[in-house]
């Protein structure tokens, strides 16, 4: 009875077992289906972003970038760029829409005062101490990207309301991203893959920022849709994401081989560097950029002031900015790519024809800005960045070619340094000046014919001097 009772307790169990299954089959059917595909949608939400990160990955790599480690710099970049983007679409949403025009006229000027006059301080020695540490590269870059993650993320309380203590803040940032510049400049050497000129290398770096900054200025205005400090939350995880990516470079950019700070008395000691016996035709080209750079700095603030009160052809100021920068952006866009297609033409005949070009448009915006003023304000914003551009290019070539390799690290970061201060001069005079558009593009271009009037004969018998042993601007 005992095993009568076991048996039939078994086959209880066995049926009330095979029950349960048959029960939850249908159930259990449609959780595997469900499970199928939800992973069938992430997938196939996936897919677009992984096509684009593919194809980028093949662009920013292709012809040996990939393996001589420059692939991996130009996508830092990008990040770098994406990152100050956002920033600068928090600063110009507190300091300049917020108030109004007089009142963002002052705070503009403000926020130059405070961020650049000690900029102007310490940008000489950024180059220097940079050069004392050639051996921690990855590690500056690393700490430039996450000195901005931090401040981006302290700027956030503070943007809503645009106190004082956004200023040194953004004095922080300024700083942290011209060192990062200057370690790049010294970086892209070592990174060169073969039959590449140092020129290539800088247009394909500059591109990729530029393509960058480009997709990060609309995803920095769908953020500020949120709230004024997220743009500031979003270029935090951006700064983040580089800090981890500037260890990815490879070693070698740590190296110090053959480097030697630039000398002013052309000796291999220890002096101040310098530029002063770099050469004629790297001075006068350093001369024509820093006046185009000027150029971009003043029209940047004076248009964004003038279009504010008088907008272009019956749109709103932020549209009429938006045209604007649209047009500059395409200009030096357009500039990268023309340099990397002039390969048989001399620098110092690029720097002069830009130069020239710049003059052109701008006399010309000046007289019909009257009558033509969304053409003339369009057309001098596209020139200025595509001569902008093209020269600093040439300005690349004319470096490589005259400065010995073992010095050429110092002289592009004071070049760069150099340029940054000329922007800012413009900037400062876009600002003082009346909002009066005659008078703004009559300035920049008396500015430019003088320069032009000093540097352009030079160039161009520098030119002939070289020859057909001109090199290559890409």
């Amino acid at each position: 009875m005992g095993e009568l009772g076991r048996r039939f307790g078994h086959y209880d169990e066995v049926a009330a077992a095979r029950a349960s299954t048959e029960g939850s089959g249908p159930v259990r059917g449609t959780g595997r289906a469900v499970g199928r595909a939800s992973r069938a949608a992430g997938a196939a939400a996936r897919r677009p972003f992984a096509a684009v990160g593919r194809a980028v990955r093949r662009a920013t790599h292709a012809h040996g970038a990939g393996e001589s480690g420059l692939g991996k710099l130009i996508e830092l970049h990008a990040v770098n760029s994406a990152g100050d983007m956002l920033i600068t679409v928090a600063l110009a949403s507190t300091v300049f829409f917020a108030v109004p025009t007089d009142q963002a006229r002052g705070r503009v000027a403000l926020y130059l005062a405070v961020t650049m006059a000690p900029f102007v301080l310490l940008a000489p020695v950024v180059g220097p101490l940079l050069d004392r540490v050639p051996h921690g590269r990855r590690a500056a870059m690393a700490g430039a990207m996450l000195a901005r993650a931090v401040l981006a993320l302290g700027m956030s309380g503070a943007v809503a309301s645009g106190g004082l203590e956004l200023y040194p803040a953004a004095l922080g940032v300024l700083v942290s991203s011209k060192a990062y510049g200057v370690v790049r400049s010294a970086v892209v050497p070592r990174l060169l893959p073969r039959r590449f000129s140092l020129v290539k290398a800088n247009s394909r770096v500059t591109l990729a920022g530029l393509l960058a900054t480009g997709a990060a200025a609309p995803l920095g205005a769908g953020l500020y849709l949120l709230g004024p400090a997220w743009p500031l939350y979003g270029a935090c995880a951006v700064f983040a994401a580089g800090t981890f990516l500037s260890f990815s470079l490879p070693h070698k950019v740590d190296s110090a081989r053959g480097e030697a700070p630039v000398s002013p008395a052309g000796r291999r000691t220890r002096p101040r560097p310098g530029l002063r016996t770099v050469g004629r035709s790297v001075l006068r080209g350093l001369q024509a950029n820093s006046a185009l750079r000027a150029l971009s700095g003043f029209l940047i603030f004076f248009l964004a002031f003038l279009l504010r009160e008088h907008p272009l052809g019956g749109l709103s100021p932020a549209a009429s900015l938006g045209l604007v920068a649209v047009a500059a952006g395409a200009g030096n866009a357009l500039g990268t790519a023309i340099g990397a297609w002039l390969r048989a033409r001399g620098p110092e005949v690029i720097i002069a024809v830009v130069l020239a070009l710049a003059l052109g448009v701008t006399v010309a915006a000046a007289l019909l800005y009257a009558v033509l003023a969304a053409v003339m304000v369009t057309a001098t914003a596209a020139t200025a960045g595509l001569c902008q551009a093209l020269a600093k290019l040439s300005l690349d070539a004319l470096i490589q070619r005259d400065v010995p390799e073992t010095f050429r690290t110092s002289a592009f970061a004071r070049s760069e340094t150099l340029l940054q201060l000329s922007w800012v001069v413009g900037g400062a005079l876009g600002i003082a000046l009346p909002l009066h558009g005659v008078l703004g593009l009559a300035v920049a271009a008396a500015v430019l014919a003088l320069t032009a009037a000093t540097t352009v004969r030079g160039l161009l018998a520098a030119a002939h001097r070289h020859g057909a042993a001109r090199p290559r601007v890409a």
